[in-house]
């Protein structure tokens, strides 16, 4: 089996924004191979992978979802010199993004990075402001004609950051959010790869979460598990974000309660975590989790749904941080979870007010 970190990394390490997903998919399709009965990409480029159960069937099915589609750029315009104009895919904070490196994936991949003009040269109203998304431009190097050769308007752009390992088991890089989760997801499958289960389990890495939940929508409606826990990344603590709504890094997994969390559950992960000594926080959302348990839920007559989710500082930049710990102790509460479920336990998956 591979090492977490070293795949984690090697992810971290390439493309994959929504709609694009091919290079991440291929790599976590060679991945989870070993550790499944079955793989297949559902139509719209989510990987599906089935870990069969023991018990007889028709048996139940817990969906474990965990998008590996990235935030990202898209070309809109080439300047008459050559440089690329673009757009925002999955959202960004414009502050972050003059003097990064990108890579364009155009007829072949063109690295370049992100420059901003002069303020002398920008609009009154931009002046010693942080600079619109709209007068940001990427420089390839290359003169105009051959940028024109190679590039077209609507070709992805994807960050060019290196992983860089910190220390207290941290690492950053981009799109962590969400391949983190697709980590903690290999965890769980590697721990159960020679355990013996009841339930039929399908480990998901859904497309398109960033921009449509489209793989949340659509892989439960082809699967219809019995119940569905979407893994995520959370805020964690860090500049700007002391209060209530961060979670600690490095301080475990954070159990969802919400809308978009079984009741029944909830209070099992919570007991299993304590039972397991996992530590573990509670993030509490009133509405709409913003994952892809809030489109399985809705899929057909409705799915029970959990979130899990793994603390990250600076969403949606390209030098996301997460701990390997919470990494590998999401994957081991999933797993043991997964151990512990029978086919009697549908009956107890009812929705209860308390």
């Amino acid at each position: 089996m591979t090492d977490i970190k070293d795949f984690l990394k090697e992810l971290i390490s390439l493309p994959g924004l929504s709609g694009y997903e091919a290079p991440a998919r291929e790599v976590i399709s060679r991945e989870w191979q070993t550790l499944v009965d079955e793989l297949s990409v559902s139509p719209l480029g989510s990987l599906h992978a089935l870990k069969r159960g023991s018990s007889p069937e028709p048996r139940p099915r817990i969906l474990l979802a965990a998008h590996m589609d990235a935030i990202g750029m898209m070309v809109t315009r080439i300047t008459p010199e050559g440089f690329l104009g673009f757009t925002e895919v999955g959202g960004l904070d414009p502050r972050i993004l003059p003097a990064q490196p990108v890579r364009v994936y155009g007829k072949e991949p063109l690295r370049g990075v992100i420059v901003q003009p002069s303020d002398r040269l920008l609009p009154p109203s931009q002046k010693g402001k942080p600079v619109e998304m709209k007068h940001l431009l990427i420089d390839t190097g290359l003169p105009a004609e051959e940028v024109r050769r190679l590039v077209k308007v609507g070709d992805p752009i994807a960050f060019d950051t290196e992983p860089l390992e910190l220390p207290e088991d941290l690492i950053c890089g981009h799109t962590l959010d969400n391949r983190a989760s697709v980590a903690a997801l290999t965890v769980c499958l590697q721990t159960l790869q020679r355990a013996v289960h009841d339930w039929d389990v399908y480990a998901v890495a859904t497309a398109q979460e960033e921009e449509t939940l489209g793989g949340g929508f659509t892989s439960p409606f082809e699967i219809r598990p019995t119940l569905a826990i979407a893994i995520d990344v959370t805020f964690a603590k860090g500049p700007g974000v002391n209060d209530y709504r961060g979670k600690t890094l490095g301080g475990g997994v954070v159990l969802g309660w919400g809308p978009q969390s079984h009741p029944r559950v909830f209070d099992d992960l919570k007991a299993l975590a304590e039972r397991l000594d996992i530590p573990f926080e509670i993030e509490v959302y009133p509405r709409a989790s913003g994952t892809d348990a809030y489109a399985m839920q809705i899929v057909a007559e409705g799915i029970p749904t959990m979130v899990v989710s793994i603390p990250l500082r600076y969403m949606h930049t390209p030098v996301e941080v997460v701990s390997l710990s919470d990494i590998r102790r999401v994957g081991r509460l999933l797993a043991e979870y997964i151990l512990r479920l029978t086919p009697e336990d549908v009956k107890k998956i009812q929705w209860e007010e308390a």
